[in-house]
Order: structure tokens, then sequence, then C-alpha cells
């Protein structure tokens, strides 16, 4: 591994600046992902910045009615939360459906959105990698590439981004507050992450030295119920073949509201909102969840061995949808 100076700051100021004046510099939450990449020799900073300990610990609700999240908060602390569990079952299903539980604890909110991708090439420093090395090629189109993506890809990069909570972050219309040198903004998560293009170095819209401070989540939509289910190779500490989160309230048999968002099928969580302009008013039924979704999936370009994606993710999605349409006793979820 190569040596690099370890900072950790007290403040999220003093964390930026830090950054900002170092151009191989990174941000630590957990090292859950970013140290397993100084292993590998994938990343190398010269300057590590620990913002693990910034005062971003905080679960809290808005004034609004929805739920502030710290990005230092840790995987399976907001989990576990029963304000999390009870408001917002789609957080806690996809939180505890990733990585083990050792690494739920220390996995923190903020390095979950910004883990990078699986990808063998990526991860292997002696194989070609345009996201590692721009320009150098990407050979997982010819070769591996049964876990990669099938929406959005580009010649350059058909990676997929690993992260589940990301997944039902974008279903739930979740916003992420950032802090710069400039000052503080915020913008729609499903803005956060990019697709490949020409430029598939670029996971995120995020500018050197930016720094995660929160994640907002709305209000709960009335009456609406909402699931996160995942399909993989084995049942636990392992990555998507392809996930969906959806959110769903039905109205007198029909679809009054849905967010329908796919994970591991593109370089960045896939809202489908063709499938969910086509369900707006029509009835909640298998088969017109099905020829939505079908709407959606019709973009995709599979490659040679992952196709099984489309017909996986599909099923996934109306398994979701027609299991939140079912009507049952108790609370909404």
């Amino acid at each position: 591994m190569k040596e690099f100076r370890y900072e950790r700051p007290t403040d999220a100021d003093a964390a930026v600046a830090l950054l900002t004046d170092a151009p191989a510099a990174t941000y630590l939450g957990g090292g859950t992902n970013l140290v397993d990449l100084m292993k590998l020799g994938v990343a190398a900073p010269d300057v590590v910045v620990d913002v693990s300990r910034l005062p971003f610990e905080e679960i809290e609700e808005t004034d609004g009615g929805g739920l502030r999240v710290g990005a230092a908060v840790r995987n399976s602390t907001l989990a576990a939360r029963r304000m999390v569990r009870e408001r917002y079952p789609i957080v806690s299903e996809a939180l505890l459906s990733g990585a083990s539980a050792q690494l739920r604890n220390a996995a923190t909110i903020g390095g979950n959105l910004l883990q990078r991708t699986r990808c063998l090439y990526f991860q292997d420093v002696g194989k070609p990698c345009n996201k590692r090395q721009p320009g150098s090629g990407c050979p997982a189109r010819e070769g591996v590439h049964r876990d990669l993506a099938i929406l959005g890809a580009s010649e350059h990069c058909v990676a997929t981004h690993p992260s589940d909570l990301a997944v039902a972050l974008v279903a739930l219309d979740a916003m992420v507050h950032l802090v710069s040198a400039s000052g503080p903004r915020s913008l729609p998560l499903t803005e956060l992450h990019r697709l490949p293009g020409d430029e598939p170095q670029r996971d995120t819209v995020l500018r050197h030295g930016e720094l995660i401070t929160a994640v907002e989540l709305p209000p709960p939509v009335p009456e609406a119920r909402s699931a996160y289910r995942k399909a993989r190779d084995r049942a636990s500490y392992s990555f998507a073949l392809a996930s969906v989160a959806a959110v769903l309230q039905v109205r007198g048999g029909l679809v009054h509201h849905v967010r329908i968002a796919f994970g591991a099928l593109a370089a960045k969580p896939w809202r489908a909102r063709v499938a969910e302009e086509a369900l707006l008013g029509q009835p909640a039924t298998g088969e017109a969840f099905g020829e939505a979704v079908d709407r959606e999936l019709a973009a995709a370009r599979p490659l040679r061995d992952n196709g099984y994606k489309v017909p996986l993710a599909r099923r996934l999605a109306v398994s979701v949808l027609t299991d939140l349409a079912a009507p049952e006793a108790g609370e909404p979820r």
C-alpha cells in the first residue's frame, strides 16, 4: 500500500480545507470500501481525511415530517431505528440486505452512497479499465460481464453501482446535503450519480473537496406502502444481480402514486420514470405492472452474458408491486 498522510479534522470546514488543498486526497468514512481499494492499489491517495467522527451522527425529524440522517450515521444504526422501520421500511430492508452485520456496523450512510463499482476489471490493476485509467479500454464488454450493466452503459464502461441504500433513497425522492469551500448545496439523490458516457471515471457530480453532510427523506406518502427486494447469487454478503425499490399508493383500485428504482442494472440507481408514468391512474394489477415495466426495460442493451437481467428485473418489479398492491390488514408499509 502506498504511504499516505492521515488527518482527522474536528469540523467540516477543516475537512473540506484539507481535501481542497490536496488534489490526491480522499475522505474516509467507515473504510469498508476505500481501504479495500487502497490494498488493491486501485486507490492511492496522498492524504486520507477521516470524517467518520464529525458531528453528523444525528437522525432527526424535520419540521415538515421527514427525516434528516447525518452522513456519519452507521448503516446498522439507521436500519434498526424504530422510526425508520415503521415509516421507511424500504430503507431498513435495503440496508439489511447489504454486506454483513460487521460491515454494517462500520459503514456510514455517506460512504455507502459513494462506494465504487465491484467490476472485476476495475479492481484488478493489472487489467485495463476506463474507470480507473481513462482511455485504457473496457475489457468487460467482451470479457466477464455477467453482473454488469444493461441500462445506461456506454462503449467506455458497463460497470454497475453496488449500493442497496441508494436505490431505496432514489425511490423515496431523497435529497443529499453537501458542503464545500464554496458553501453548502443540496440536490436530489437522483442527480448524485452519473452514467458513464465518455467520462466513466466520474461516478458522481461531486466537486473535489465536496462533502456529504446529510441525507433528507421527505415525509412518507399517506397510505403508501414500500419495499426493497434483491436477487443475488447467495443469501448473504453478496451484491445484487438486480434489485427493486418501490413505493406504491393505491386508491379505489387505481395507482395514485408510484416510485420505482432498479439497482445493479446501471452505473447509478435507475429511476424507472417510464414505468411510473405508464402506471399512474391505471389498475393496480399484475398485468398493468408488467406492461409498464416492459416499457422501461425496452431501453436495455444487454451484452453476451447478462441478458438474464431483463426478465429477472421484470419479475422482481412485478412481484414487489403486486405485493404492495395486495389488500392486507394492518398499517401501510
